[in-house]
C-alpha cells in the first residue's frame, strides 16, 4: 500500500466538490484552518458550479477532480462537501498519475466511493472532515486531520460506555466508511476485498430497518465473516416507522456480527458527529478493546 507524501509549509492543497453544490462563502471558514496549518489551497471550478442538487453536471465534476489529480503544484486533495453524486462519475476518472505519485484525498460520507476505490488501487487516504462546517467540529478533529496529512499518525483512544462492545485484540488494514455507500459498492469494482481488515462504519439520517437491511447484505455477501475486527463510529439520527422496528442501530450491528469473534467497538469518534476524528484507511492498525477503553494504534 502507497502512503502519499507528507505536507509541508507551503504546500497547496486543491478544493473541489464532486457531490453536492457549495458556495465560495461557506468555505471561507476552511480557508482559515489550511492557512493556519501553512498551507495554501486552490479552487476547482466545481466551486459555485450548479447542476441542480449537483456542484455541476457530471463532466464538470470529472474534468475538476481529474484536474486536481494531475496537477503537479497540488499535493493533496480536499473534498469541500459530501451529499450524493462521487459513484456516478468515479469510473470516469483516470488514476494512472495519481498511482504513480498518490496525494493525499481527503473526506467522508459520499467520498467512501474513493476510499474504497482508491484503496483497490493501492493507496492510502484519509477519512475526515470536509470543508464544510469544519469550524463546527472539534479541535481533535482538526488537529487529527492536520496530523495525518503532515504524516503524525496518531493513536486514538477514547472511553467506552455501550456494553455491545466486544473485547479483543486485533490487527489488520484499516478500511471503510459510510454505511449506505460501502452498501451501494457491493458487487462492483469499487468494493472492498474485507478478507483480514478492520472495517470502520458510521451513517446518518437511516430508516432503522434501512440499518438492518444493509447489515444482512453485508452478511449474506460474506462480507463481515472475514474481518479482523470492526469499530462503528456515529451512528447519527435514526429514524423509525410508526410501528416501531424494535432494536436501535447499534443492536442491529451487534446481531449481524454474533456468530463472529472478532473485537467490536461502538461510539468511536468519527463520522456525521461533532467529534470527527481522521483516520488513514489503508494503514495497518493494532484495535485494542477492553473494559473501559478503545485504542486504535497505527502499527
Amino acid at each position: 500500500m502507497k502512503t502519499p507524501k507528507n505536507l509541508r509549509f507551503g504546500d497547496t492543497v486543491a478544493i473541489v466538490s464532486i457531490a453536492r453544490k457549495i458556495t465560495e462563502t461557506e468555505l471561507k471558514p476552511a480557508f482559515k484552518v489550511l492557512e493556519s496549518w501553512g498551507l495554501k489551497y486552490k479552487l476547482g471550478k466545481t466551486i459555485g458550479a450548479e447542476d441542480h442538487q449537483f456542484a455541476g453536471n457530471d463532466a464538470l465534476r470529472t474534468a475538476d477532480f481529474q484536474n486536481a489529480l494531475d496537477d503537479e503544484t497540488v499535493n493533496a486533495i480536499w473534498c469541500a462537501r459530501g451529499g450524493y453524486g462521487t459513484i456516478r462519475m468515479v469510473d470516469d476518472i483516470d488514476f494512472s498519475t495519481f498511482v504513480k505519485n498518490p496525494k493525499w484525498i481527503v473526506g467522508y460520507s459520499d467520498i467512501t466511493i474513493l476510499h474504497s476505490h482508491i484503496h483497490n488501487l493501492g493507496v492510502a487516504t484519509i477519512h475526515g472532515q470536509m470543508c464544510l462546517e469544519i469550524e463546527k467540529r472539534t479541535q481533535e478533529s482538526r488537529d487529527t486531520l492536520r496530523d495525518a496529512l503532515f504524516g503524525n499518525f496518531n493513536a486514538i483512544s477514547y472511553n467506552l460506555n455501550k456494553s455491545q462492545n466486544r473485547k479483543g485484540t486485533a490487527k489488520g488494514v484499516i478500511v471503510g466508511g459510510n454505511l449506505s455507500v460501502l452498501y451501494s459498492t457491493i458487487g462492483s469494482q469499487t468494493e472492498y476485498i474485507s478478507e483480514g481488515k478492520i472495517l470502520f462504519i458510521e451513517d446518518l439520517d437511516e430508516m432503522l430497518y434501512h440499518i438492518d437491511r444493509m447489515m444482512m447484505n453485508l452478511k449474506r455477501s460474506r462480507f463481515l465473516k472475514n474481518l479482523a475486527g470492526l469499530i462503528v463510529g456515529g451512528m447519527s439520527d435514526m429514524r423509525d416507522n410508526t410501528v416501531p422496528f424494535g432494536k436501535t442501530a447499534e443492536q442491529i450491528i451487534v446481531e449481524a456480527v454474533s456468530e463472529y469473534n472478532y473485537p467490536v467497538c461502538f461510539n468511536f469518534p468519527a463520522g456525521h458527529i461533532e467529534d470527527n476524528r481522521a483516520l488513514v484507511f489503508g494503514k495497518s492498525i493494532t484495535l485494542e478493546v477492553t473494559d473501559i477503553t478503545a485504542t486504535l494504534k497505527y502499527d
